[in-house]
Order: C-alpha cells, then structure tokens, then sequence
C-alpha cells in the first residue's frame, strides 16, 4: 500500500470516528433535553447548558483518545521505523519529498520518529523541514538554488532546483523576499512565504539593512544565534526598561548574524565588485579541522527570550541597555565572535581574448554580469585554516538569464545566509562600480 493510500485511509477513519461520535452525542443531548429540560417558554434552565458544554468536553476527549488509540498511532515501534525509514531512503528530492513531511503529520509517534530519522542537511545533503534553511548546508557538494527576481513587485524567490526550466516540476519555493525602499536605507524582508512580509507573521525570519549608500549590509535573523553574547537589536541604541519588556507580548526579534562590506571603487577601476562578509554567528573554527558550525535543531521562540530578560532587568540591575558600543564590546570579549568566520571574493583572472574577468563556475552562470560573484574563507596563517578550505567555494551566485539567478551554497551557510548575502548584490552601488 502506497503513503498516500495511507493516508488517505487514516483521514476517512477519523473523519468515520468523528462522525460517530456526533451523532451518538447528538442523541444523548436530545433525550437529556427531553428528560430534564423540558419546561415553560419563559422558564431558564442553566443546568442545560452546563450538560451541553460537559457533552461537548466529553465528545472532544473521546475524539483525542480515539485518534491516540487509532491503528497508526499504535503500529509497532520497529514496523513504524522501517516505513519511515524506507520513505526517507526512496525519496530524496522534491517533489517526493513531501511524502516524508506527510509522515511527520499523522500523529504525534510518526513525527518523533521521523524527526530522529530526518538528517540535517549537513548529513544528507537534502532540505525537509523549515528549519533545514537555518541549517549549514552539506560538506561534499553545494545545494543549487536559484533566484527568480520579479522588477514589478520588488520581491525575490529562491527555489530548490537544478534549473529555472524545471521550476513547475522539480523545484520547490524557499525562501521569498521584498525590497523595501526607505528615505536613508534599503531593507529586503525574508519570508518563507512570498504573500505575507509582516514582522509579526510566523512566516518572518529575518531581514537584510543597508547603510545610506548601499556600501553595507547587515543581516537580522529572526531567531537568537546559537552563541546567545552576539545577539543585537536592530536600532543602534535601544534602552529596555522592566515595565517596557512584557513576556505576554511576543514580538520578532532581530539579531545581527552578518556583515557585509562593498569596497569603494572612486578611481572606476575595471573589475568585479570586492566585498567582505563577516559572519558573526560562525566562528572560524566551523571550517578548521574536526570544527563543527551551529546548527539549530528547532525554531526558537521569542516569548522565551523576553521572559529571560524580563527575568534579567528584575534583578540588581534594572536597566538593560543595548547599544552598537556595548555590541563591540561583547565581540571583542568574546573568542568565537572575535574569530568569526570572514567571507571574501574569488579573486577572478582577467581573459585576454574575451577582454573581461573570468571566474570558473562550473557551467552554473551563463550571463556576465557585476552582480556575479564566488565567495571564498579568508583566513589568517595563525588561524590554522587548511589550504583546501580557503580554496572551496563556499557560495556562488551568477545570472543566467533575464531575471534569473543561480544561487550554489554550502556548508557552513545556511540557505537563509547565502540568500541574504546574494540580496545585498541587487542593491545599487554607484560608488563601488
């Protein structure tokens, strides 16, 4: 029997329970109305009510215990495991891929079972779940992307897929973002939806700000980093008071996981464009020998990072102050954020009969463009970084066509890193041109 028949089934066999257990209430409540309740019109009987809610209460938990109780739920735990097992092996790619999602929701047992079977994308080289984009990408070879840029919405998606050709087929939507316009800088807001950019939505999870003339960029995720001492705000100076923090209003968060630097080019030089990313929540370590990069397992909710400093500002001290000095500071005082791991353009060669700069990649960009650009680890010789890690490629992103662009990530990106950093290329940069 295929998933899918699956399925099928265990939706017509709750929808059979539900149905049963409706029309057996529905019953009891008509002879108990009949018995007890049978009065004048103006008479009230308040002992009605309370046995309808009661009814309801109790069809409602017989409706739990009956989907508990259901003969998925209850499989044998090493008959469970193979199937999902089998499932995760068979189906590698998306669309297919949605049978293992279907997996994780039938019921609470198939879910955790599925979650311990699912690998990150580090492990087996695929994306799963939603927090699979907050996760580094595979060692061996690079996840390949692409960007589909739409000029009359301001808005950008990126799919899984090897190639645009096969987007209604092989390829599955991201990450979605929109250009945002404002008097002194530019903001692109990161959704994993392409209908709903609102900072309050589920679907938010994170940003990336320009400074006034689109030199620098910093990237805002919506989640705490893995090391809680980098985490920012997004204004530079914010004074938090304890009647100002109230753990029964959640709101988004911002924390700066990323910088990124365009170099100035006032002389018009020929040349690519040369920019520098410092990745604040990746220490250098990540790609030293036996490193590991932070890999969240699980969204992280901001109600908890407000009752923590709610918690914070009810102790000795009553102000909690963040400010960009303050932000230095901790960076400094900190070994991982002090060596963070530092991104830094492929230096191109320059092509005497094409009369142009070439990079090698690998047949993935087929248009030359400024906004062209390959990323490698720049490391210092005290850092013990391998040769063969400054030289891999750890993000690529090319144009192929109108509107149309590659996006090649690896480890130890995440698919919203490496789409955040490939946004600040879309900005216009008059003074690095």
């Amino acid at each position: 029997m295929s998933l899918k028949a699956i399925v099928r089934e265990l939706t017509k066999e709750i929808r059979d329970g539900i149905g049963s257990i409706s029309r057996r209430r529905g019953g009891e409540d008509g002879k108990s109305s009949g018995r007890y309740c049978r009065r004048g019109k103006s008479h009230i009987a308040p002992d009605c009510s309370s046995s309808t809610s009661s009814s309801l209460t109790a069809a409602f938990v017989t409706i739990q215990e009956q989907q508990q109780q259901s003969r998925w739920a209850n499989l044998p735990p090493e008959l469970l495991l193979d199937i999902i097992q089998r499932v995760e092996a068979s189906e590698t790619a998306w669309p297919a891929r949605k049978d293992v999602v279907a997996c994780a929701s039938v019921c609470r047992s198939w879910r955790d079972v599925t979650k311990e079977i699912v690998k990150t994308p580090e492990q087996c080289g695929s994306l799963t779940f939603p927090i699979s984009l907050k996760q580094p990408g595979p060692r061996d070879a690079p996840i390949q992307c692409f960007i589909k840029r739409e000029r009359a919405t301001s808005t950008y998606h990126l799919y899984l897929g090897l190639s645009p050709a096969l987007s209604s087929d092989t390829s599955k939507l991201l990450l979605a973002a929109k250009k945002i316009r404002r008097a002194t800088s530019t903001e692109f807001v990161i959704s994993l939806v392409q209908d709903d950019y609102s900072r309050a939505s589920n679907s938010y999870v994170g940003k990336l700000r320009s400074n006034f003339l689109g030199t620098k960029f910093s990237v805002y995720d919506s989640q705490p980093p893995h090391d809680l001492s980098i985490q920012s705000n997004s204004r530079s100076h914010r004074r938090i008071r304890p009647k100002q923090v109230s753990p029964k209003v959640p709101a988004a968060g911002n924390y700066n996981v990323a910088t990124i630097s365009y170099e100035l080019n006032v002389l018009r030089t020929r040349g690519p464009r040369r920019m520098q990313c410092t990745m604040h929540s990746i220490p250098i370590s990540a790609i030293q020998e036996g490193g590991t990069a932070p890999t969240p397992m699980e969204f992280k909710n901001h109600h908890d990072e407000q009752c923590s400093l709610f918690s914070i500002s009810k102790g000795k001290k009553p102000l909690v102050e963040f400010s960009s000095t303050s932000l230095a500071e901790t960076l400094e005082s900190t070994p991982n954020t002090r060596d963070s791991l530092v991104l830094k353009n492929k230096a191109p060669r320059w092509h005497e009969q094409l009369q142009c700069w070439c990079l090698n990649f690998k047949g993935r960009v087929t248009v030359a463009s400024v906004k062209n650009f390959q990323l490698v680890a720049a490391a210092e010789n005290h850092q013990n970084v391998p040769l063969a890690e400054q030289e891999k490629v750890i993000l690529q992103f090319g144009k192929i066509g109108k509107d149309i662009f590659t996006m090649d990530y690896r480890y130890p990106l995440s698919a919203f890193q490496a789409f955040a950093l490939c946004l600040s290329s879309f900005d216009t940069k008059p003074a690095c041109e």
